[in-house]
């Protein structure tokens, strides 16, 4: 008994969150904008393409992706300056051109500097390195990879890719109270709300 009774512990369901569906893009903007109201803070929606204004009804600031992007561009771009002011200056001074070795060096003889044939160099590192800013800021930003979510569990989502629209509210929001939340969402005309549930860890 003591045996049956720990298995339907570890396998106990609690409610992951709340899914509800829209049959229209305006609608699912107005429930957006009741959400955000609300104060939840951990919903998202689901469409089956962009709906313009919806980042302004969900309360979504700009993407901090940009400025992921521009560090790493700039550290790119110094670390490719300096790499070759270093190798060829100092570390191994190398004479092409007639031209004293490193950067520094030749301007200081008044020349033109080694800069226009260092631009190669420099422009390869900034775009290298602010690609790879751009997609590990964007797996950051989106908390990836995350190979399954709740949402899924739902045979109704299906339509999320089709001509359904969806808004999803997590149990882990601060605010969230199942039969609170679900008013909410039925004030919102929702034209179904489905608990979906996980088990509990």
């Amino acid at each position: 008994m003591e045996a049956k009774a720990s298995m339907g512990a570890a396998t106990r369901r609690v409610p992951a969150l709340l899914l509800a569906e829209f049959d229209s893009s305006g609608g699912i903007l107005h429930a957006a904008e009741k959400v955000r109201d609300a104060g939840y803070s951990r919903w998202d929606v689901h469409t089956p393409y962009p709906i313009h204004g919806m980042d302004r009804a969900m309360g979504l600031k700009d993407s901090r992706l940009g400025w992921i992007v521009l560090v790493c561009a700039l550290t790119g771009l110094t670390t490719a300056f300096f790499m070759m002011h270093w190798t060829n200056g100092v570390d191994y001074p190398t004479v092409v051109g007639d031209k004293p070795p490193g950067f520094i060096a030749d301007l200081q003889k008044g020349g033109p500097g080694t800069l226009p044939s260092m631009v190669p160099i420099l422009f390869e590192l900034t775009i290298l390195f602010s690609a790879f800013g751009a997609v590990l800021g964007m797996f950051g930003l989106n908390q990836l990879p995350r190979h399954n979510h709740p949402v899924f569990e739902s045979d109704r989502f299906r339509a999320a890719s089709d001509d359904h629209y969806f808004l999803s509210i997590e149990a882990g929001d601060p605010k969230f109270d199942i039969d609170k939340t679900r008013s909410l969402l039925e004030a919102a005309h929702a034209s179904h709300v489905e608990t979906i549930e996980e088990e509990a860890s």
